[in-house]
């Protein structure tokens, strides 16, 4: 297999606040979100990042597409070092979270064509994927309406499609359904699986089992920052489901810690 991504021992520390030091209960000036985590991720294939919510999912993502830097540590996406050349990752990745705001004032079509001429997309090849993409989501209808017109599930779809303009190679999706009513969330399930079956890479984070279980081949599971364990899917949970076995390993984690 080919290793599209890899990810050797980031580690970042955040320092708090005053007012995070006691809304977080602790005296510590700083806290390690991420503690030497390392993986790989292969063409072809969906990397899961399994873990509860503040485990440090969000912050490795961040960090994977150059939008904060490690203490320590790097990752190769395609051969490129996160920390020595940010700008050719942020070419080759797509990146949504969940917390991705657009602009109320803009429609779905500036968007579109916004950040295709930021990556350099030729026009009629940004006319093409536009319609191809616009028509998959069912965005088409609304094509010109403001976004701050738009459902949250529409809203999401859109920024689905902005992520990938630049038909990148890496894709890094951040709690891709949260949020989402099944309908939607369906849609952007089977176009992760369509974007797998056309040789992506895929990374995404959540706290959902089942999404793991539907669309990932190997699965790495964080908890407290720490990359507890990582294997495929299938090795990791046996017989057992998904959900049994990431509860058997907290409680483990949780024991260690007492």
């Amino acid at each position: 297999m080919e290793e599209l991504l890899r990810v050797e021992g980031i580690r970042k520390v955040f320092k708090l606040s005053p007012k995070q030091q006691k809304l977080q209960k602790t005296k510590e000036k700083e806290k390690v979100a991420v503690d030497k985590v390392s993986f790989s991720a292969y063409r072809g294939e969906v990397f899961g990042l399994l873990g509860p919510n503040g485990a440090g999912k969000t912050t490795t993502l961040r960090i994977l597409s150059t939008l904060i830097k490690p203490n320590a540590g790097d990752a190769l996406l395609d051969g490129k070092s996160i920390v020595k050349e940010p700008e050719e990752v942020r070419k080759k990745i797509g990146f949504l979270t969940s917390e991705l705001k657009l602009e109320d004032f803009f429609t779905p079509n500036y968007l579109f064509n916004f950040f295709s001429n930021l990556y350099g997309v030729p026009y009629e090849l940004r006319e093409q994927r536009k319609k191809k993409m616009f028509e998959k989501f069912g965005v088409d209808s609304f094509a010109e309406v403001k976004v701050a017109n738009l459902s949250t599930g529409m809203k999401q779809k859109v920024s689905l499609i902005i992520s990938l303009v630049h038909d990148p190679e890496i894709i890094i999706f951040d709690e891709p359904t949260n949020g989402l009513d099944v309908i939607t969330a369906k849609v952007v399930t089977d176009f992760l699986k369509e974007l797998k079956a056309e040789g992506r890479t895929i990374v995404v984070s959540t706290h959902i089992f089942e999404l793991i279980e539907k669309i990932c081949d190997r699965v790495g599971i964080i908890i407290d920052g720490k990359m507890v364990c990582c294997d495929t899917l299938r090795a990791l949970t046996g017989e057992q489901s998904l959900e049994d076995k990431f509860f058997e390993i907290y409680e483990e984690v949780a024991g260690d810690r007492a």
